[in-house]
């Protein structure tokens, strides 16, 4: 094996260890504020001392922290700057693809983990506005929402009878190419990248799930940002178009099983299905239009979804399409059986016989691995406090499983459980969110937090003294959320630690 192909397989396992964080903080933001809304900062009546409310406003700094692009002046992250200002140009067709949001640690930006972003922060915006208002970060998370979304508009390319061109969506910018600098062997600060960065572009018929992902994020913005009548409704605009082109193409597929779409993305960021991205974007279409015909495509391609849905997917379809109430005559009966399986998993969470856990109390959905256990149990904590919600709208105390029965109080207590572990309520009385507590980890597998924010401007294979540097990170990463410690509550705390954070993205 060449020495170049050996530095990227190494940085691979690196990227993948780590690449947990920003899929961590997508979840992590929504319990949160989920659990804001249930539970006042401080109240030691509810089993918690922790802040939820600085949790939240460290949790959201990290997407400053990620952005991509022209930097603003302003911001509270003192160690970033201008960055990827030339990403597409130097595509064949000169493109514009400044902007978004960096992925977890490393220098490339994914178009599913940007489209999944901002859907969850805009869902939540949309439900608990007022929560966000109250501590003073609305119009953060609304900057946040905006960002995501206008990157993701130039991501999308619709037909063009007149030059004869189909329509185009670009999945991914930056990753592994055939030369020594890239975006996997580098280890520099965003700012210092001066290599040409590749360009996945797929066709609709390749990409139904980013297609589906895309109009579910762009539509929820429409609806966050709707006092800006003309972005919103170029939202809408765009949205309706990319569904119509999604929904009605003959070949539909997952973006990853194509080498020039996904290809890249596939060991990182595997999809498996598009059904449910398809589902979930008629859903949201709907509520951003008032046109039926989107819920109706919803609705009669629901139960393939779920049929498509696999263990891995830890039953968010399921969730978050019950969660909009019941629709009423004639559509209830199409979500009995979502209901019935998300029943299921949430008695897997509460009710005997249920998963596993740590000593410290951390739920253990995957026990056959040690790798980032935070990833799962945060995904449990963000549907089980949903679900919790959804029962509460419909009045509904207790629910049944089997010989099993939870209720809504139960399911509170499971999720706040796993937040207050994340906080610092664990065996090590350390936060595994960057910034929140009196302990947190200072040695995080961030390319812009580890190397000093200077005037010097660092080559691709100088950056890798701060990569396997002992020492602390000289910036902190605020807000991020490590992937965790071992089914022994310990946690490696170095960058070159690969025993507990490899990690593959949740839907």
């Amino acid at each position: 094996m060449s020495a170049m192909a050996l530095a990227a397989a190494k940085y691979k396992i690196h990227f993948k260890r780590f690449v947990v964080i920003a899929a961590l903080i997508i979840l992590i933001i929504p319990a949160l504020i989920l659990l804001k809304h249930f539970y006042p900062p401080r109240n030691h009546h509810n089993g918690s001392s922790h802040n939820i409310t600085l949790a939240l406003n460290k949790a959201l700094l990290l997407f400053d922290a990620q952005k991509s692009g022209p930097f603003v002046e302003n911001s509270l992250i003192r160690f970033r700057g201008n960055s990827g200002m030339n990403d597409g140009s130097s595509s064949e067709k000169h493109l514009d693809l400044v902007g978004g949001f960096y992925d977890a640690g490393n220098n490339i930006k994914f178009r599913f983990t940007t489209a999944y972003t901002v859907t969850l922060l805009s869902w939540t915006v949309i439900k608990y506005h007022e929560k966000y208002e109250n501590i003073g970060e609305l119009e953060h998370v609304k900057d946040i929402i905006k960002w995501g979304s206008l990157y993701l508009l130039k991501l999308f390319v619709p037909p063009n009878n007149s030059f004869n061109t189909s329509a185009r969506i670009y999945s991914q910018v930056g990753g592994n190419n055939s030369n020594s600098e890239n975006d996997l062997t580098c280890w520099q600060r965003p700012e210092d990248m001066n290599y040409i960065r590749r360009v996945s572009v797929c066709d609709i018929s390749t990409a139904s799930d980013l297609a589906g992902e895309m109009v579910a994020a762009i539509s929820a913005a429409s609806l966050v940002l709707k006092e800006d009548k003309d972005i919103s409704e170029k939202f809408v605009k765009a949205a309706e178009e990319l569904f119509i082109l999604a929904s009605s193409t003959k070949k539909k597929g997952t973006y990853t099983t194509n080498d020039e779409c996904g290809g890249q993305a596939r060991q990182f960021y595997n999809s498996i299905s598009y059904k449910d991205e398809l589902v979930w974007g008629g859903i949201w279409l709907f509520f951003a239009t008032g046109n039926k015909t989107y819920l109706k495509y919803a609705i009669e391609n629901f139960p393939s979804a779920v049929k498509e849905q696999v263990a891995s997917d830890e039953g968010i379809l399921l969730t978050r399409i019950r969660y909009f109430q019941d629709l009423g005559y004639p559509y209830e009966s199409s979500f009995i059986s979502s209901t019935n399986k998300i029943d299921l998993l949430m008695c897997s969470y509460t009710s005997d016989p249920k998963y596993s856990t740590t000593k410290g109390g951390l739920i253990l959905l995957k026990p056959s691995t040690d790798a980032a256990l935070l990833q799962y149990a945060v995904t449990a904590s963000f549907l089980s406090k949903l679900y919790s919600d959804y029962l509460q709208l419909l009045r509904t105390t207790r629910r049944s499983c089997s010989n099993s029965v939870f209720s809504s109080e139960s399911l509170q207590e499971f999720s706040q459980s796993q937040v207050n572990y994340i906080l610092g309520d664990n065996p090590l009385k350390m936060s595994y969110v960057v910034g929140y507590g009196d302990t947190y980890p200072v040695q995080v597998h961030h390319r812009a937090a580890s190397i000093p924010w200077d005037e010097k401007r660092r080559t691709y294979t100088e950056g890798n003294q701060w990569l396997n540097s002992k020492m602390a990170n000289p910036n902190t990463i605020l807000g991020a959320m490590v992937a965790g410690p071992n089914k022994d509550d310990v946690f490696f705390g170095r960058k070159d630690s690969t025993m507990v954070h490899r990690a593959k993205y949740s839907k």
